[in-house]
């Protein structure tokens, strides 16, 4: 290994164990239980905000993961904080969903069952499954597996649809957030539903599941992977007619890797090889994303051939993987290269070296972007796991 190399992955394996020192010194609720709702930009922390359930299963996540590296046992005590909260304030038991968001006090606040969130949920509650053997974690994951397979899956056209209410009944409003098409089929959930379906698999070697998540990644090669573009779809209607949206260079990239190790983990070798060739495109074409001082910028709208000039911090997490899994994949030093200019990158604008963790991300004048430091969106997910992934990936 090169000195290169081994000081990235010193200094990957340093900025973990500072992002879960952020997350277990501030975001610890010690008046409602669980976990801080939303901390501001300037570290301020907002009372009584609303928590979400993606932001609990991503925590769950983020410390159930590292602590098969870090081995700190109050790791595991903060991933066991976020099981048992999870557990008993989101998981709905009379319908079997999950709550999309509770108040302070922990009564349901938004009930509806948006499927990228039972998503995150199995991803962490299979992770916490992997440390804990707690059988109450990998119940609760099947149980939102089949919940998913029930009502979402569409038997006629394959794929998932979006969202629910409570008791799953059809929903108007589909939409994850503001910025998305309200279409019934997206790119960002089938992703999600597969990097859970695939993590579920590591702890439950069900057949039906394998098939599942076989199905799943045929379906996302058919519709989603634009292989004249090397650019991913995003939204589709029922019957996969797409709505023509923005390219996403955080979610082209965070798909080349992630597609790669969930066909792995089906066993499936034509899958394997489909999607190292997927991963490798992806990695060539994102690269027109890179700006010279190394950061990936978030999207490009090709209908007004308009860049939005923002740099965001999960965008530059997982432009680290992609780009490095291009590298292995390839051995061209070209992407290796661009891992050393985005870490670069990271560290010089992205990293909040006073108060710790990462900053949203910064404008095209290097002004911040002044959103959360924890919130709804801002987890320790993207950060950690781009360190937990190259410290995996950059052998001794």
């Amino acid at each position: 290994m090169s000195i290169k190399l081994k000081q990235l992955k010193s200094e990957l394996s340093a900025e973990l164990d500072s992002i879960l020192k952020y997350w277990s010194k501030h975001t610890i609720d010690n008046q409602n239980g669980g976990f801080i709702g939303q901390i501001d930009f300037n570290d301020h922390i907002i009372a009584n905000a609303e928590k979400g359930a993606v932001l609990n299963a991503r925590i769950l996540w983020s410390f159930s993961s590292s602590y098969k590296v870090t081995k700190n046992e109050n790791h595991r005590k903060i991933a066991k904080r976020a099981f048992e909260f999870l557990s008993d304030h989101f998981y709905d038991t009379e319908f079997g969903g999950l709550f999309w968001s509770i108040n302070a006090d922990k009564t349901p606040k938004d009930t509806k069952n948006q499927i990228y969130a039972l998503a995150f949920a199995i991803y962490g509650l299979s992770e916490y499954y992997a440390i804990s053997k707690d059988d109450k974690a990998l119940e609760i994951a099947i149980n939102l597996y089949l919940k998913i397979q029930e009502h979402s899956y569409d038997s006629k056209n394959k794929g998932y649809f979006e969202a629910f209410t409570r008791d799953w009944q059809p929903i108007e409003d589909l939409r994850l957030s503001d910025k998305d098409a309200n279409e019934k089929k997206t790119m960002n959930t089938h992703l999600h539903i597969i990097e859970a379906y695939a993590n579920l698999f590591k702890v439950w070697k069900d057949k039906i599941l394998q098939s599942d998540i076989v199905e799943l990644l045929q379906t996302i090669e058919n519709h989603f992977i634009n292989t004249e573009t090397g650019h991913l779809r995003l939204f589709f209607n029922e019957n996969w007619i797409e709505k023509k949206d923005v390219i996403s260079y955080g979610h082209d990239i965070e798909a080349a890797w992630l597609l790669l190790q969930c066909a792995e983990i089906s066993e499936d070798e034509t899958l394997i090889a489909n999607y190292k060739k997927h991963a490798i495109q992806i990695a060539e074409v994102t690269q027109e994303g890179l700006d010279s001082d190394g950061g990936l910028w978030y999207e490009f709208d090709p209908e007004k051939n308009e860049l939005v000039a923002e740099k965001h911090w999960w965008v530059q997490a997982e432009a680290l993987i992609g780009f490095y899994n291009a590298y292995q994949l390839t051995n061209d030093e070209k992407f290796l290269n661009i891992v050393y200019k985005n870490w670069k990158f990271v560290k010089k604008y992205i990293l909040d070296k006073h108060n710790g963790e990462w900053f949203w991300g910064i404008n095209r004048d290097y002004s911040l972007i002044e959103k959360d430091k924890a919130g709804f969106w801002k987890c320790p997910y993207h950060n950690s796991r781009a360190c937990l992934e190259l410290i995996h990936r950059i052998k001794h």
